[in-house]
């Protein structure tokens, strides 16, 4: 099983490039937001757990995520590996997500890290405000507030990462075809290195 994270702050182009790597690649994209839309309407043990806490205005708790994610790994045992998307957000999820995979055998191989300037990040988002009706992506003061947030508190996992030697930074800036095929280069040469 060949798992992979695709990191990047907002507006980097991970779901872009999420969809065309899963396709490619016979990975299953696991986003945790999905995964807990999912149990939710399921009306699953967890997702119960899940809707009780978010209808107070609580955070998920990282051990409910985890059983969801521990959850869509065994219910999809075809496919090739996942590609995770969102998640880990925190250095205590990172650890918990390593603890969970290699209890199946099935460690993450690299984390692509999407590089793109905060300029670009801005005026992606606010291209995309025009069209997406999202209002936290036609405000020039909230997007960088955003990617401030990210900077402050998600880019801190990929040091996690870092440690391991799994961090790869991908340019992501040029044309969506580009940046596709500079992250298939890498995930090629790591599939020769795992094969």
């Amino acid at each position: 099983m060949f798992n992979l994270i695709l990191f990047g702050p907002p507006g980097s182009g991970k779901g872009t490039q999420s969809e065309k790597l899963t396709a490619k690649y016979n990975l299953k994209h696991l986003s945790t937001g999905d995964l807990l839309r999912s149990e939710i309407q399921n009306k699953t043990p967890l997702g119960n757990e899940a809707k009780k806490l978010m209808d107070k205005g609580h955070l998920v708790p990282d051990e409910v995520v985890i059983g969801m994610i521990s959850t869509a790994l065994d219910s999809n045992p075809k496919c090739d590996g996942f590609l995770f998307d969102g998640f880990p957000r925190t250095s205590a999820q990172a650890e918990a997500l390593d603890k969970l995979l290699d209890l199946k055998k099935a460690p993450i191989a690299a984390m692509l890290a999407l590089d793109v300037s905060e300029e670009e990040l801005v005026k992606r988002l606010l291209k995309r405000g025009e069209t997406s009706g999202r209002s936290d992506d036609n405000n020039d003061m909230v997007i960088r507030e955003r990617i401030e947030q990210y900077n402050r508190k998600t880019a801190p996992v990929a040091d996690h990462y870092k440690e391991a030697g799994k961090v790869v930074m991908v340019k992501g800036e040029g044309s969506v075809d580009e940046i596709f095929s500079a992250l298939c280069k890498e995930i090629n040469s790591r599939i020769k290195t795992k094969a």
